[in-house]
Parts: structure tokens; sequence; C-alpha cells
């Protein structure tokens, strides 16, 4: 599916018909293709396309082969997106916002915030136990255990542990209002993320 790189810039509302609609803004950023995979060659019909330009020392030899090899300027991020056709397609293309209307479905794909070491209430919503009255059972898991058989802990027990900074893909995200000239894209409601990461607005059908 054909997408494009996007900064997440913060939340806000926007009126439609009187309505308050909560969105995210992202400002999209074009991208070159450097490679094109078929599937004779490769496998598989797809794209690579090279986001947000860098310096050379910021890359390693093999990456930076990638882009000297097609002539274009060193990229942070490399992006592969598989597609129907690529005879429509060419080396050095660039593809911008313009791929992407207003009132269109799309899925966004980022990182989650990192939230470190968390408890079970913070991790998996537990409810916890009473705070009062010296329960001492305020925010614990409770027991974890079985009796003689099978005598260990399953494996996939919700327990504490790192949560937060995993990928995460936000489906059936509506296009509210897009701004050519600025590069914004603003879709209805939240996507993952802190302000100023990077995410991934992927085009359905195509």
């Amino acid at each position: 599916m054909l997408g494009l790189i996007a900064k997440k810039l913060g939340m806000t509302q926007l009126y439609v018909d009187g309505k308050a609609i909560p969105v995210t803004v992202l400002e999209a950023t074009d991208g070159v293709i450097t490679q094109i995979k078929t599937k004779e060659k490769d496998g598989y019909n797809a794209i690579q396309v090279g986001f947000v330009d860098t310096k050379e020392k910021r890359l390693n030899k093999p990456l930076l082969g990638v882009f000297k090899k097609v002539g274009v300027p060193p990229k942070k991020i490399l992006k592969e997106f598989r597609v129907e056709d690529v005879s429509n397609y060419e080396v050095k293309q660039t593809i911008s916002i313009d791929i992407f209307e207003k009132g269109e479905v799309v899925d966004v794909v980022g990182h989650s915030k990192g939230r470190g070491f968390a408890g079970v209430m913070k991790r998996h919503n537990f409810a916890g136990g009473p705070d009062s009255h010296g329960s001492m059972f305020n925010r614990r898991p409770g027991s974890i255990g079985q009796c003689e058989f099978p005598g260990r802990v399953v494996k996939g027990k919700k327990m504490p542990g790192h949560y937060g900074n995993e990928r995460v893909t936000i489906k059936n995200l509506q296009i509210v209002h897009i701004d050519p000239e600025k590069k914004l894209i603003a879709v209805k409601g939240a996507v993952p993320g802190s302000k100023g990461s990077y995410v991934n607005i992927i085009k359905k059908g195509n």
C-alpha cells in the first residue's frame, strides 16, 4: 500500500457542519523513489521510498550506497510500499501529499510513547485492591500461580513489565482536512507517538 511519512505536530479540533471534530495534525514529507522491486526479480511488487534529508555522516556505507547508486540525496528514513502495478512508478519520482484526498480513509502506523517499567494497573488496566484499612493490596497483581499442578506460572501471564514504545497501527482514520501548500494533513482521532515523532500514513486500496 502506498503511503507517506509525516511528522506528528499535535492535536486540535476542527468544526465541520457545526460539530467539533478532534483531529491530529500531521506534516507530510515528500518522498523520492530509490528502488523499484518486481515480482520477476524480487518475488513481489514494491517501491522503496526515501524521506527526510540528512547528512552523509549520519548513514552507514551500505545505506549511503543505496542513495548514491540512483543519484538521490541521503535520506533519514527508507520505507518500502507494496503496490499492485510498478509500471506507474520510476526511480527518482517524487511521492507527495497529492496522493491523498479529503474524506479518504487511511491507516496510520507509529511507535507509541515509551512508559518504562509499569505495574499491572497501568499496563493491563487491573482494578487493584482496597486503598484503606491497611489492606496492603493497593496496586498489586495478586496471585499468579496454581496449586501442585501445574506448579508453575503459565506463559503470557499479565504481570508488571516494559510498557509502550511498540509499533502501533490505527486503522480507518478519516482525513478531515488537507492543506497542500503547508503540506498538512488533519486526520480524525488520535495517532500513536509523541509530538515531533514520525508516523506512516498508508493509503488504502492501491
